[in-house]
């Protein structure tokens, strides 16, 4: 750190106003044109475009009346305890921004308890984890697949039907088997009502692109894909415009724990690519769990290949910092 630098003033907001979200989105802005990678979720960046939810705290670091870092926590699990993620201005790192956040996160969670996601394998984050206590405890991979190359056959298990989404019929069930099917993973599990309804309200959202496996009348399974760039394009609060080449992703699938083994999770997760490519989507996306070897081994199977990673790190109750 040089002398010439101004104190790191840090503040704790439970909710941010107008002005407040248009800073924070323009410093996310600009981590993510760097480093390539967007430093929040999707789950956290909806939430703090409407600024925040009643479960989440924004830490505000700044130099001067600048802002130079940023980190939501999110205080609803709690069995795992808080999770936060968060986001130093490159031209600030080095200076202690990032300490700094870590140390307000630990203040304000109730037990002292942490996760903290790293989007990206970085290893200056993973160096700044371990020298305040933390410990690495869950990867997740990014795959992806050219959609260029053959598709299988789509070879659904006898008794099942696939169709579309239906807005106004298929929420509940949807929630109810996306519940039972993700009972292992709260932070998909634990999905509500409106956080469904804030992910349909979205311009990427398509209906056409969510299917639904049927065992008669009953939802076994489901594939809902995703759209990014192209037509799917966003601009923040600061009126800024950012476009990339479109990507399809595998945004969420799942099946019924009765209908595991059945091949129907292969199936659907052929068709949503056919979907995808029938858009004249060029590559395919997907986020899964280093540790569910089960699952890497489909996807490898059906032609993906490891892209990138992102890290949880976590601090116990009694580590030190």
């Amino acid at each position: 750190m040089t002398s010439d630098l101004l104190p790191h003033n840090v503040r704790v907001e439970r909710r941010l106003d107008a002005d407040q979200v248009a800073r924070v989105e323009r410093l996310i802005t600009e981590v993510t044109s760097v480093d390539r990678v967007r430093p929040l979720s999707e789950h956290v960046w909806l939430h703090l475009r409407g600024g925040g939810d009643p479960s989440g705290h924004h830490v505000l670091v700044f130099h001067g009346e600048s802002l130079v870092g940023y980190a939501h926590l999110d205080t609803t699990d709690l069995v795992l305890g808080p999770s936060a993620e968060m986001a130093v201005l490159p031209t600030h790192r080095r200076e202690g921004v990032g300490h700094r956040i870590i140390e307000e996160l630990i203040a304000i969670s109730a037990d002292g308890r942490l996760r903290l996601w790293a989007h990206g394998e970085s290893a200056q984050a993973a160096q700044l984890a371990h020298a305040m206590g933390f410990s690495r405890s869950r990867t997740l991979w990014q795959m992806r697949r050219s959609l260029f190359a053959e598709l299988p056959a789509c070879e659904l298990p006898a008794g099942i039907t696939v169709s579309t989404f239906i807005p106004g019929r298929d929420e509940e069930a949807w929630l109810d088997l996306n519940r039972r099917a993700f009972a292992h993973l709260p932070d998909q599990s634990n999905w509500q009502m409106e956080d469904l309804e804030r992910r349909m309200q979205e311009e990427w959202f398509d209906a056409a692109g969510f299917l639904m496996a049927y065992r008669d009348d009953t939802l076994v399974g489901f594939h809902w894909t995703k759209v990014h760039g192209g037509k799917h394009q966003h601009t923040d609060s600061s009126g800024a415009h950012h476009d990339h080449d479109a990507i399809g992703e595998v945004y969420v699938i799942a099946v019924d724990p009765t209908e595991q083994g059945t091949g129907l999770g292969r199936a659907l997760t052929i068709a949503g690519l056919g979907h995808l490519r029938d858009l004249g989507l060029s590559q395919a996306m997907l986020y899964v769990d280093a540790s569910n070897t089960r699952a890497v081994a489909v996807y490898e199977n059906l032609g993906f290949s490891r892209w990138d990673t992102d890290v949880l790190f976590m601090r116990q109750q009694f580590s030190h910092s």
